[in-house]
């Protein structure tokens, strides 16, 4: 209530929504790392702190809410590798990719979003599918950046490149925590792919 009585409104409408939206997807992303895809919508409300309500009025249902959820990990998993790649110095760009790789594994947020797609859920499969298909053109992007840094050319498309990069990483992620070393393998898949070179 405000002094006169009355209802208080927020000062921005729509900055409450985005932040109670933000709430949302933080959540969402803690409880899928923590539960893997059976993270359930009261587990999701209490670890955005928001009622189940408003999970449904933002989203509709679970399904809505894990496609859009799996839309925007797989963005923010793009934008890292991305960002992580350009930031690199002339020659470093190995080790940041290194780099890249090892915070998503620690982040367990693409273990997440594998396992997502794994669900049988049309609409969420849908948005994994077309997430994985960004995620490996980017790859690719990745890939031809690494070759021309270290003055290589590659003997197979950059597409190619992308799609075995992925596969990679995904197993990587897949497979975090069973006491391997990530790194060597890492290394050596590298080692591999840059033998393929020109």
């Amino acid at each position: 209530m405000s002094a006169s009585g009355g209802t208080v409104v927020p000062a921005h409408p729509v900055a409450a929504r985005d932040d109670a939206r933000e709430r949302i997807f933080d959540g969402a992303v803690r409880c899928l790392v923590r539960d893997g895809a059976s993270a359930s919508m009261a587990g999701i409300a209490a670890a955005a702190g928001v009622s189940k309500a408003l999970l449904h009025y933002h989203h509709g249902d679970r399904s809505r809410l894990l496609a859009s959820v799996a839309g925007r990990l797989g963005q923010r998993i793009r934008r890292r590798e991305r960002t992580a790649i350009e930031r690199a110095a002339a020659g470093s760009a190995m080790d940041a990719l290194w780099d890249w790789v090892q915070d998503e594994l620690q982040r367990g947020e693409m273990r997440a979003l594998l396992e997502l797609g794994a669900l049988r859920d049309d609409a969420v499969r849908a948005v994994t599918a077309m997430a994985a298909r960004a995620r490996r053109d980017e790859a690719a992007r990745t890939a031809e950046r690494l070759f021309a840094q270290l003055g290589l050319t590659p003997r197979m498309p950059a597409a190619l490149l992308g799609d075995a990069s992925v596969a990679f990483v995904d197993g990587l992620a897949l497979d975090a925590g069973n006491g391997r070393d990530p790194r060597v393998s890492f290394d050596l898949f590298w080692l591999a792919l840059l033998g393929l070179a020109e």
